[in-house]
């Protein structure tokens, strides 16, 4: 794309306005296509690699805008737990849920007439995405908890390091959603796909890391260049700047030499290897059979294996239980026969029929009342329960009159 010089002054101009560093074609393609968007109210998607400076352009997008005097209010979706954000965007009204003691009002609501940038928008719920579709379709709103319908104006600009056409196919993110974010598409190149740009953002960098320091910044070695030059940087423009502040910052200079960086730059972990560890070397021997494990099998035995350790369980219980149970029959029988030196209360035998669990306390709790002569506090005393389940138990079983 061939650009005027009055088009190329302007994006100088941005680009030292809002710290934008590189003359790279795909740079300026990324700029050129900010300014064609930035002065609209549709929907911006910026998307790029994390570290790509993609904050940047959506401060950039919204000085730009004729809202640039309204509020910019910035949200990280991937940072907000998914049982929050729902809340943080939209508020919510006093005891929506627990803790909700006041009500409060949503990013949404913050950012009126001004601009909301949801960053990491592939982290954003579905249930949470349907409300952001309305709310890009016709500006409507429910806090949470409410039921009443509110209407803001707000621009949208979302930012993601993710596939979002991948993620529609899988069903994560809502394709109409997709849709309506993807009015505008500003595609951010990583720092490996712009590597001619690297000497101007080490400058951009060390001049400011220099400034807070009060050091004079006299510029980098060729060896020192070439090595950042060569540098993978899989946090990008990030990463880049994090080294060069430290470096300057620790080392307390103003000149980038390789053995500057040298303590700085993180070395390369060693390849890694599949070689079998010997037996004798290995505090756990390595099985032998060296054959994929089926490990889905596996886990289906030892869950089998669980549950009939369980039902083992479960037989051994029921058979203590009934062997308890015999005892205390017999117990009962013990008992009920002693109280023949209590006139008129005497239980001299015992029907089978008679020994079900409830006719059985209600033998005793009768038993332990007539040898208190009805006094509830020393039955339940003679019985070992509290005076309120004695209670409990005589209403259960019609014996209070």
């Amino acid at each position: 794309m061939n650009l005027s010089l009055i088009e190329q002054n302007l994006i100088k101009q941005i680009r030292i306005r809002y710290g934008i560093v590189g003359d790279s074609k795909l740079m300026q393609d990324s700029v050129s296509r900010l300014i064609q968007a930035a002065p609209t109210d549709l929907s911006v998607l910026i998307t790029g690699d994390t570290g790509t400076g993609k904050e940047v352009f959506a401060h950039a997008a919204h000085g730009l805008s004729k809202r640039s005097k309204r509020p910019f209010i910035s949200v990280n979706c991937g940072a907000i737990p998914e049982t929050l954000l729902e809340s943080e965007l939209f508020g919510h009204e006093k005891g929506a849920f627990t803790g909700a003691v006041d009500r409060r009002e949503g990013f949404f609501e913050a950012a009126h007439s001004g601009t909301i940038f949801l960053d990491e928008i592939a982290d954003m719920p579905v249930g949470t995405q349907v409300k952001l579709l309305r709310i890009l379709e016709n500006g409507e709103f429910s806090r949470l908890g409410s039921s009443s319908v509110r209407k803001v104006d707000v621009r949208v600009i979302a930012a993601t390091n993710s596939n979002l056409e991948q993620d529609v196919n899988k069903g994560t993110f809502r394709r109409d959603l997709f849709f309506r974010l993807n009015a505008v598409r500003i595609k951010l190149p990583s720092l490996a796909e712009r590597t001619e740009d690297i000497p101007q953002l080490i400058s951009h960098f060390a001049a400011k890391a220099c400034e807070k320091l009060s050091l004079d910044y006299n510029g980098i070695a060729e060896e020192a260049l070439n090595l950042l030059k060569a540098q993978p940087w899989p946090g990008n423009i990030r990463e880049l700047k994090n080294l060069i502040n430290t470096a300057i910052t620790l080392e307390g200079i103003g000149f980038i030499s390789s053995e500057m960086l040298a303590p700085y730059i993180p070395h390369a972990l060693p390849p890694h290897s599949t070689s079998n560890i010997s037996d004798d070397r290995s505090i756990i021997p390595h099985p032998k059979n060296n054959e994929p494990q089926n490990y889905e099998l596996e886990l289906i035995f030892r869950s089998l294996l669980e549950v009939k350790n369980d039902v083992s369980d479960i037989k051994h219980y029921l058979r203590t239980l009934t062997i308890d149970l015999k005892d205390f029959k017999d117990e009962l029988v013990r008992k009920s026969a002693a109280e023949e030196n209590f006139p008129g209360d005497a239980i001299t035998t015992i029907s089978e029929d008679e020994l079900k669990l409830e006719d059985m306390e209600k033998k005793l709790i009768l038993t332990a009342l007539r040898r208190f002569d009805g006094n509830r506090r020393l039955a339940a005393g003679e019985l070992g329960i509290s005076e309120r389940t004695l209670y409990r138990k005589l209403t259960e079983y019609g014996m209070t009159k």
